[in-house]
């Protein structure tokens, strides 16, 4: 590893050649490459990178890859380096130009580096030709028109290498960077606002282009239906990016989509490049014996030529040879939460989907969460080296069988997918060495390539051959989804990476040699159905007389028999492992059929259930004896009533190897879904440890391991991981001690719409209950229909941070549905005397503890009635009542003092009453409930 002062020194020596003979490196006949030899490779050589591969490592594992140059239309078509970590993670990107131009005013230059950094998703990039040395912040979306200025966050000249010197070693040396230092400066957000991530601006695209086709579709084929337009805008659009990023990555000729639309009918000039692609390919994505529709659609030119452009450069800011099936995955898997909706006017109108809508939209699981299941399942289960392991033979993963039952756009099988990819190219370089070939010129080191053995899997740079991938695919990847648009998605995406590192050369020479098309059919590995409802639903159908079972409700749920759909997969007993990300969707979203089934069929589907516990149950069934299942969904079935029966068949019935925490993280963005990772095996073993896991943010940490029967807590059975903490032995105590329910408890009447009333009159919404604090007058007497109880009563807030309640003594005030009432069952207990326990910072340091996993952002939480119904109240004699029902009565009476006072230092003073009424309270709850002195101060620091 080279040293901070041999890097300078050496630096300083190339600043010193470059100013000695600046005149003549200025001149236009010294070119790039001289550029690239004489400073830019010493240059990052000095700062400890293998510019030259002198490691001699195969390609793949290369950390500077060379790009060639090819000009196409006056476009670069791709970096001159792209620096990696081992494993072949981008870091950044470079592009080299000669002194004679201006890297500091050269707008298409920024403007390309911008695009390839922007369309790989890297924060950062450089242009340098030595003189200077301009970096970019890649996170903003770059645009024709921008100044060479614009995004620039750092410019240095060649004069300043050495003033400079700390940045630029701390930022991109080798060193530096695996330390992490590179890291800490991309993360900065000093130069990054106002910022489009590429997946969201490609989903602005593909909505664009969806509503530009969907239209002329629409208007000039009027016989379809809103299916079958749905059908052939996504094929079409499909089929158009497929072949676009064909042609970026040198699979195709460059410009090969802009000859469909030079002259007559362009979209019979596209279907005839589709038609082609069939025979190259074999993809399925092309196979016209199964659409009918494509072949005969009409549409207009105007539309056909607009989406072709907008994929080109200038127009796009696209640049897909870098753009990873990934990025495109993470838009896609937004697309499919949308449909077209074609008006009486033919227009198109595309909206959510209903139960998308419901759900608060789509969200796509992060990258790190994809790759943490399939290292846990897929990674653990072949005992690969990745995770510690010895490593299985090809030959044995062969059997594998990898399954997402609710794949959407593919993001889970990519992940399984790559993963095997990197594991059967580790496997044949580290078990059949590579051949040295000696270097011309003494003292140089050797390169590395294949060996014949290695030749029948690897190609000569060391990637995987064609036909291995292929095969891979289609022995280990499966998926299932109901969405028809889905599941072409996810084969997409699979085509997509099986043809990474494929070229034009190499698919003509597989052409020729053996008469073999380039991809796998993935007919029989990715297919559409319902992966929770059989066939046998047809059955219930029948003897309810639907009698047109293919055009009624059973042709929108899509039965699906798995045995029938992967006979291979079920003779070996199952599959192997079964992961995924599934629907989150309440049971008053389902069709009552689909309801009705699920609960004859499923032990885990109760009164109230979410589809995604049923993707537990199903999924469990779907594994052989020594399987793997690895989720990762709300973690809300953990503690609640609806989740009993499925916290049953996971905590009892299988083995939990791990459980991820990732509750704080904002994993789905700022949504009030708190997830956990569950992974699981389907054998069960007796005092099995179960590893716990928090993620923070993308960092997951060890928390504990602890016995699996030692879950499971209380009355309830609830798993949370803060029952595991001293703070649970305080809950725990309290439920102990408090078994009986002394309290009813019903959500407010009244909706919005029954605010206002009339004149001033007004009902009470959650942010108007506050602790002791007297009700404004306007919310007195506002009679409502559905106001029938006039009794004093407790007024509770159902969205809190801390317990917050106040009492209606007159009982005429009308609470609306956010707001709770709650009144004592018993009457020796005073309502006085339950407010107090109520509002102390026991009762609200009890619901924090226990139901913070299933709470809302930033702190807050929603108890629901069954909760507020269980709180532990306990119960007290008359004369242990009197002290805190006094105190009370004081601070009722203070706090309508304080409301109407108007000297600050009166308010302070009686703010001061107050705190101290609070604490005495707090006191008596202490003594009532037999805390000790140090569970006190748990409470307090709480």
């Amino acid at each position: 590893m080279v040293n901070k002062d041999t890097a300078y020194k050496k630096i300083s020596e190339l600043v010193e050649r470059f100013t000695d003979q600046y005149e003549s490196y200025k001149k236009s006949d010294y070119n790039e490459t001289m550029t690239r030899r004489d400073f830019i490779d010493p240059f990052f050589k000095a700062l400890g990178w293998d510019i030259d591969n002198e490691h001699g490592y195969a390609e793949s594992y290369r950390e500077v890859i060379h790009e060639d140059r090819v000009k196409v239309s006056g476009a670069t078509k791709a970096p001159d380096y792209s620096f990696r970590l081992v494993g072949g993670k981008r870091l950044f990107f470079v592009e080299a130009k000669k002194p004679s131009l201006s890297v500091k005013e050269e707008i298409p230059s920024a403007y390309q580096i911008r695009r390839y950094g922007w369309s790989a998703k890297l924060p950062v990039s450089i242009i340098t030709d030595f003189e200077e040395f301009s970096v970019y912040d890649c996170t903003k979306k770059p645009k024709p028109t921008d100044k060479a200025s614009t995004a620039r966050i750092k410019f240095i000249t060649f004069q300043d290498y050495l003033k400079d010197f700390d940045f630029i070693w701390e930022t991109f040396s080798k060193e530096r960077v695996l330390k992490g230092s590179f890291d800490k400066f991309v993360q900065s957000d000093t130069y990054k606002k106002g910022t489009a991530t590429v997946d969201k601006d490609f989903l602005q695209s593909l909505d664009r282009w969806r509503t530009y086709l969907a239209t002329s579709i629409a208007l000039n084929n009027q016989k379809l239906d809103e299916d079958e337009i749905n059908f052939a805008v996504q094929q079409t659009i499909d089929r158009i990016i497929f072949l676009r990023i064909a042609e970026d990555r040198s699979v195709e000729p460059y410009g090969n989509l802009k000859d469909a639309i030079k002259q007559g009918d362009f979209y019979k000039n596209l279907f005839e490049q589709f038609c082609r692609a069939d025979e190259k390919y074999n993809s399925g994505l092309f196979d016209f014996n199964k659409d009918q529709i494509s072949k005969h659609l009409k549409i207009d030119n105007k539309v056909t030529k607009t989406i072709i452009n907008e994929l080109y450069y200038p127009e796009s800011p696209y640049e897909f040879s870098v753009l990873s099936v990934e990025i495109l995955g993470s838009a896609y898997e937004q697309f499919l939460g949308k449909v077209i909706r074609i008006t009486p006017a033919y227009h198109a109108k595309i909206e959510e989907k209903p139960e998308v809508r419901k759900a608060g939209g789509v969200y796509y699981t992060p990258q790190y969460i994809v790759e943490y299941i399939v290292k846990n399942t897929v990674g653990k289960l072949i005992n690969s080296p990745f995770e510690g392991g010895g490593g299985m033979s090809p030959k044995e993963i062969s059997k594998i069988k990898i399954v997402d039952p609710a794949c959407g756009s593919g993001s889970f099988l990519l992940g399984a997918y790559q993963y095997l990819l990197d594991y059967h190219k580790h496997y044949y370089i580290t078990n059949s060495p590579l051949e040295s070939v000696p270097r011309a010129g003494r003292g140089k080191r050797g390169v590395s390539k294949p060996s014949k053995e290695q030749l029948k899997f690897l190609t000569p740079d060391g990637n995987l051959t064609t036909n291995e991938k292929k095969r891979i695919l289609l022995n280990n990847i499966f998926g299932v989804d109901i969405d028809v648009n889905a599941v072409e998605v996810t084969k997409l995406s699979l085509l997509l990476k099986c043809m990474e590192g494929e070229t034009e050369a190499s698919i003509n020479h597989q052409l020729k040699m053996f008469h073999e098309r380039i991809l796998p059919d993935l007919e029989n590995n990715i297919k559409c159905g319902n992966s929770l409802i059989d066939t046998d639903f047809y059955a219930s159908q029948l003897d309810f007389g639907e009698e047109n079972l293919s055009a009624g409700k059973a042709g929108k749920i899509k039965p699906f028999n798995w045995q029938r759909a992967f006979p291979e997969v079920f003779k070996q007993g199952g599959f192997d492992v079964v992961i995924g990300n599934p629907p989150y969707v309440r049971i008053h979203e389902l069709e009552n059929n689909s309801k009705d089934y699920y609960r004859k069929n499923y032990s885990s589907a109760n009164n109230q259930f979410d589809l995604y516990q049923l993707f537990y149950e199903k999924g469990l069934t779907l594994l052989n004896e020594n399987g793997k299942l690895g989720f990762i969904t709300s973690n809300k079935f953990c503690i609640t009533n609806y989740g009993k029966a499925l916290r049953e068949i996971i905590f009892k019935k299988s083995l939990i190897e791990q459980v991820v925490d990732c509750s704080s993280s904002n994993v789905f963005g700022n949504v009030s879904t708190y997830p956990f990772i569950f992974i699981l095996k389907v054998k069960q073993q007796k005092n099995n440890t179960v590893e716990l896991y928090k993620d923070y943010n993308g960092k997951i940490e060890s928390l504990d391991k602890v016995r699996q029967d030692k879950l499971l807590k209380g009355e309830e059975e609830i798993f949370s991981f803060q029952s595991l903490s001293p703070s649970y032995k305080i809950i725990e105590r309290l439920e102990k001690k408090c078994k009986t329910q002394f309290v009813s408890v019903y959500r407010g009447r009244g909706t919005s719409k029954d605010l206002i009333k009339t004149g001033t009159k007004k009902s009470v919404t959650n942010k108007e209950v506050l602790r002791y604090k007297p009700f404004s007058e306007i919310l007195f007497r506002a009679k409502s229909k559905y106001q029938n109880d006039y009794e004093p009563k407790i007024l509770m807030k159902k969205i809190c941070y801390n317990i917050e309640c106040n009492i209606d003594e007159s009982g005429e005030i009308n609470p609306i549905n956010t707001v709770y009432v709650v009144k004592p069952i018993n009457k020796s207990i005073s309502i006085k005397y339950l407010i107090g326990i109520l509002n102390s910072k026991l009762l609200s340091f009890y619901t924090r503890k226990k139901y913070e996993t299933t709470g809302m952002r930033g702190g807050y939480i929603e108890l629901r009635v069954f909760e507020v119904e269980k709180l532990p109240i306990i119960e007290a004699t008359n004369n242990e009542q009197i002290e805190t029902i006094k105190f009370v009565d004081q601070l009722l009476k203070l706090n309508e003092e304080k409301a109407e006072a108007k000297l600050q230092t009166k308010i302070n003073q009686l703010q001061s009453k107050i705190d101290y009424c609070e604490s005495r309270i707090n006191e008596i709850v202490y003594q009532l409930y037999g805390l000790t002195a140090d569970e006190i101060k748990i409470v307090e620091k709480s």
